[in-house]
């Protein structure tokens, strides 16, 4: 029989730990500009170098797993940092926590365009927050890349893949060539590669059923978005893509350039792109619309992360499984260096810029200043020198 104490002391400390986990995400859902690459960056900030909740091998491992999913990626990757702080409870507070600030900060945006007509101008806002992200993105990088980049042959995988990138070729077919790449190479090494192919687990996912014009329902918001959250796989401009397709083209609820309005507010606030939906439904179906939308599109998301986060660790246990994940883990980290580049020319744009990224960059490495203060630092002196 368990001793009453003992019982007591592991509630305690599963409340210590939601609570943490709930803090945590709160505030990076609320800090985190500049997209998955950026969000990831502090993610493995606080769980890996100052909280030490994962190892950086544990951590890409999460990573990779996430890119083999549908869905928002940096969500998802919290989603299972929760899982494997503190199990199931665990799951749905980080990813809710990390959603709910740009719920808020977006749903706050769509009732002033409803109200006015326009979205509110953080082009001053963001003129530092950018610099420092590259920053931030820059060091996650380099810790990341000394874990996952083991040998030479992995090293010939990420360039490959960031050339192909830089080509357009999509990323899912990387992520799978690049694990099936390095799962080959071993097992002629090993000289068994044919009998271990039935190691690897396969990621087959459907690609949803085909839209029917309707009219606007809440249903049908809902549903809308349960499909994308389900299929959507790389950047907002595929998700920009499916949202013109069926809201804009098929069906009219959007005209383009509300579009683009609903894409723009998703890119510049904290947090999750996706809340791109909790702005169109809010645009569509009020505050009942866009709790629906942001509902439908990132339910898939924590049903992903249920369903695929408990087979990590027995991937790690066979050498086939664990050679693809390899694969996949030196893919992310290709695709992730080749959207800093893209995000470094957008950013470093003069000396201002140039000046605050490398500061930022002294203050991460050489005395570990907590990146969500120097994001908030350089959105601060964007405004000020904006203001000139």
């Amino acid at each position: 029989m368990a001793h009453p104490e003992s019982s007591s002391t592991t509630a305690s400390s599963r409340t210590a730990a939601l609570r943490e986990l709930a803090l945590l995400f709160l505030r990076l859902g609320a800090t985190a500009f500049g997209g998955p690459a950026a969000h990831i960056a502090m993610m493995e900030d606080e769980v890996v170098r100052r909280r030490r909740w994962l190892t950086r091998d544990e951590f890409v491992d999460l990573l990779g797993a996430a890119n083999l999913i549908p869905g928002p990626n940096s969500t998802e990757l919290a989603i299972h940092i929760g899982h494997r702080r503190a199990g199931w409870p665990g799951l749905l507070v980080a990813g809710t926590c990390f959603i709910l600030p740009a719920f808020f900060i977006v749903a706050g945006i769509a009732w002033v365009y409803s109200r006015f007509g326009h979205v509110p101008d953080v082009s001053a806002l963001l003129y530092g927050v950018k610099a420092v992200i590259i920053a931030v993105v820059l060091q996650a990088l380099w810790g990341l890349s000394r874990t996952v980049v083991k040998t030479w042959r992995e090293a010939l995988v990420g360039v490959g893949v960031v050339a192909a990138a830089f080509l357009g070729v999509n990323e899912l077919l990387l992520l799978l060539l690049a694990g099936v790449g390095v799962f080959a190479w071993r097992g002629v090494e090993r000289g068994g590669l044919g009998s271990s192919v039935k190691a690897l687990v396969p990621w087959v996912l459907p690609l949803g059923a085909s839209s029917v014009a309707v009219p606007f329902s809440q249903q049908g918001l809902f549903l809308f978005f349960l499909k994308v959250g389900s299929v959507l796989y790389g950047s907002g401009y595929v998700l920009l893509a499916f949202l013109r397709a069926d809201l804009v083209e098929r069906w009219g609820w959007l005209t383009q350039a509300q579009l683009l309005d609903a894409v723009a507010v998703g890119q510049v606030t904290p947090g999750p792109v996706f809340t791109t939906a909790t702005f169109i439904g809010y645009v569509l179906g009020g505050m009942t619309g866009a709790v629906v939308a942001t509902v439908g599109i990132f339910l898939p998301a924590f049903v992903f992360v249920a369903l695929s986060g408990p087979l990590v660790p027995r991937l790690r246990r066979s050498w086939a499984a664990g050679a693809f994940l390899d694969g996949v883990n030196v893919a992310s980290l290709a695709l992730v260096a080749g959207v800093t580049w893209q995000l470094g020319r957008a950013a470093v744009v003069d000396a201002w810029t140039v000046g605050m990224a490398a500061v930022s960059a002294v203050l991460l490495i050489r005395y570990r200043v907590n990146s969500a203060w120097l994001v908030l630092g350089g959105g601060a002196l964007g405004w000020v020198l904006s203001s000139r």
